[in-house]
């Protein structure tokens, strides 16, 4: 080893303390964390917008404001995903799991800080990783090639039977449904279309976070609305913030393990953020000996995710620096940067550029803890928002909802894929069917379908020989048997208190509950028919995720049949609220309204007038109160529009207007 390369931590960390470069990253890192709070922007877009500004700046100036934005856009995105339930980016859709439920029990302030302090402590441990990959992770990286990478998939997928709640046939169900949704568009293999019913929206597939939106946000902002109270049901924790710093303390280990499961998956091109907090998040649910209280507001279910997602910024700028491989979208465009302010990645990296590698490395430490200071300095007063009525807040959450899924690919199909995934997201909630496990599949579809053929291509099954291919499968072994006992100690707690459902449930919900499962059978009866007279690359995955699929829901649909069902399929409605979706259905006939005034009018104009309306005849507030929020509205998504140049959906009379 040649340690001639520490003589450059000196003068990278005299550099970083430089008035002009912390300026610059302060710079970076107020931007970040300002895109960071608007569900659906993230890095790519917080990436897009400094790039145009790095001209004519010297390489230090240019380098602090690319990576403080970069490192704090997964820390800001904690507030919707916490205090709103919308996930603030691809990242941090696991946060919501146990975030927005610590909201509603009034424990908003502990979940911000908790999440904060382990983001900050992921994103200095990122920096500690990339720090050792100078020297170790040339040979690591190269080792892992399809078949690994396929097994990863299949280690992420085996985490999902810890988040399928009492039923493991509903959670694989559901699984396998969000796998059969991520196959619609262009097949990996053929580039032949699936699934698309000759739209040109679905030709590429229905975007992320449209999905996350649909299944998360909507059916969590409908529950909250229907119930019409505010979002904390017992007001603020006064040392909220305090306790949420000593459960941090409390599971340090778990933010250890947790932030170098992101670290490790960060730097692996191909596998992106999208999923490492889901992995994350299993792994402390199947490592945890108490799992009652996860998804229903344990604090151990937000310290996970969030130091691993924070952590994995400094993992992924491991292949993007050191071999010019970026492994995300915003560090494709970090890459674009560097070389435009003359910075080649690549072996430079760590023998002429050495010092420029250590102030990377020590931009990104100092930036995690500037962003986390100011987000936990924010956290208690922001969390009194929570203590506001709720049907004062959910307009704006409404707008910024539609708002966010139309940047998807900025298309009106986004907004009518958000208005049938979050119907659909609806449904799911209400008969308690795994979200968490069909966001899983539909996030791991497309690379688990890529993997495969891959990995047959150019292995055959000899990849199952490979060391690391051997370590990977065993670790599938055991998580599934993991998520099997877990399985069997449910099921053995629903009988011990409830032996049969039979006189507990309704007909008519134990129908509803048969219609539910028969309308997804259809629809994986329907995608076989479609793919039938495909090429064999493009139809072997979907007709037999399908198959499988189908098999599961027939077994539950037989189950459900049965004389004496077990109660745990029954989970998530019972005979006191059979009839409670009447309030759901009502609100979520206003997404529709603003749908239809879009349609007419154009965004700009339907998003205040929609605001106006909403406050003013079922928020109860005054004229001139409903007139200022609707302008400060308006006024937000114009300034947007200017800063970010963004587009938003226009209406007819735009149209015939222009």
């Amino acid at each position: 080893m040649d340690y001639s390369i520490f003589e450059n931590i000196l003068p990278a960390l005299g550099n970083l303390m430089s008035g002009e470069h912390i300026l610059f990253l302060i710079i970076g890192v107020i931007i970040g964390l300002a895109v960071g709070l608007l569900p659906g922007l993230g890095g790519v877009a917080g990436m897009s917008l400094i790039i145009p500004f790095i001209y004519g700046l010297d390489p230090g100036s240019a380098l602090a404001m690319m990576i403080g934005l970069t490192s704090v856009t997964t820390t800001s995105d904690t507030f919707p995903s916490v205090l709103l339930g919308i996930p603030g980016s691809s990242g941090s859709q696991a946060t919501v799991m146990d975030g927005f439920p610590l909201t509603k029990k009034g424990q908003a302030a502990r979940a911000l800080s908790a999440a904060f302090a382990a983001s900050l402590f992921g994103g200095v441990f990122g920096a500690i990783v990339l720090t050792g990959a100078i020297f170790v992770a040339r040979p690591l990286i190269l080792a892992i090639g399809f078949g690994e990478q396929l097994m990863l998939i299949l280690l992420a997928l085996t985490l999902v039977g810890m988040l399928t709640g009492g039923s493991a046939i509903k959670g694989l169900a559901a699984c396998g449904t969000g796998l059969l949704l991520g196959t619609v568009g262009a097949a990996t293999a053929t580039a032949e279309y699936r699934m698309t019913f000759d739209l040109l929206y679905l030709s590429d597939g229905i975007p992320l976070m449209i999905v996350g939106l649909g299944i998360f946000a909507i059916p969590e902002m409908l529950g909250v609305l229907t119930a019409n109270r505010n979002l904390s049901e017992s007001g603020l924790i006064k040392d909220g913030w305090l306790k949420g710093l000593k459960d941090v303390l409390k599971h340090r280990w778990i933010m250890i393990r947790c932030a170098s499961i992101g670290s490790l998956i960060g730097a692996l091109p191909g596998l992106g953020g999208t999923v490492i907090d889901w992995i994350a998040y299993g792994h402390v649910v199947q490592s945890s000996r108490e799992k009652d209280e996860f998804g229903k507001g344990d604090i151990r279910g937000v310290i996970a995710p969030e130091s691993a997602n924070n952590a994995k910024e400094g993992g992924a700028l491991i292949p993007t620096l050191l071999f010019g491989i970026p492994g995300s979208g915003s560090m494709a465009l970090l890459l674009g940067g560097l070389v435009l302010i003359g910075i080649t990645p690549g072996r430079s990296m760590v023998e002429e550029n050495v010092d420029l590698t250590f102030l990377i490395i020590w931009s990104i430490a100092l930036a995690n803890i500037i962003g986390a200071a100011v987000c936990i300095g924010l956290a208690r007063p922001v969390a009194r928002l929570t203590t506001v009525r709720y049907t004062l807040i959910a307009p704006f959450m409404i707008v910024m909802i539609f708002f966010a899924s139309f940047q998807a690919s900025r298309d009106w199909g986004d907004l009518l894929a958000l208005l049938g995934v979050g119907a659909f997201g609806m449904l799911m909630k209400r008969y308690g069917w795994s979200r968490p496990a069909f966001l899983i599949g539909f996030v791991l579809s497309e690379q688990l379908e890529a993997a495969f053929y891959r990995t047959i291509q150019v292995y055959g099954f000899d990849f199952l020989t490979r060391p690391i291919s051997l370590i990977l499968l065993v670790l599938c072994g055991l998580s599934a048997a993991l998520a099997w006992r877990n399985m069997q100690m449910i099921q053995a707690r629903n009988k011990s208190q409830q032996k049969t459902a039979k006189d507990g449930v309704a007909k008519s919900i134990r129908r509803q509950h048969i219609s539910m499962a028969s309308g997804l059978l259809a629809i994986a009866l329907i995608i076989i028919v479609d793919v039938a007279d495909l090429r064999f690359l493009s139809n072997a995955f979907p007709i037999t995720v399908a198959t499988i699929t189908g098999g599961f829901l027939l077994l539950f649909i037989f189950r459900l049949l049965a004389k004496e069902p077990q109660s745990s399929l029954f989970d998530g409605i019972n005979e006191n609220d059979a009839n409670s979706g009447r309030g759901a259905i009502y609100y979520f006939a206003w997404l529709g309204g603003i749908i239809a005034l879009s349609a007419v009018f154009g965004f700009t104009i339907a998003a205040p007038l929609f605001v106006f309306v909403f406050l003013r005849y079922l928020g109860g507030a005054g004229i001139l109160m409903a007139a200022i929020s609707a302008a400060s509205i308006s006024g937000l998504l114009y300034m947007m529009q200017y800063l970010l140049v963004l587009e938003y959906p226009r209406g007819l009379l735009q149209s015939l207007m222009s």
